[in-house]
């Protein structure tokens, strides 16, 4: 194998090993937590839009993803999809 074979594959387990939205990171979102604390859990949002004090984040892509709602900066709803 070569040098360049390895690197792309340890590239690869690295990604894998460091996706944030999985079923363990979602069973650790909690109503009413805040903002700061779920990019400081899931990292920076892939989406983000919102008006008047509610917003709505997602991270991952259509076929994996965690969608958290928030009110004043808080969780109030939150929801997954495809998550391993």
């Amino acid at each position: 194998m070569s040098l360049r074979s390895i690197a792309v594959l340890s590239l690869c387990v690295l990604l894998v090993a460091c996706n944030k939205v999985n079923q363990e990171n979602y069973a650790k979102l909690k109503a009413g937590m805040s903002r700061a604390e779920v990019e400081q859990l899931l990292g920076t949002p892939t989406d983000c839009s919102g008006a008047l004090g509610m917003a709505s984040c997602t991270w991952g892509d259509k076929d994996s993803f965690i969608s958290v709602q928030y009110a004043s900066d808080n969780v109030l709803l939150y929801s997954g999809q495809g998550l391993k």
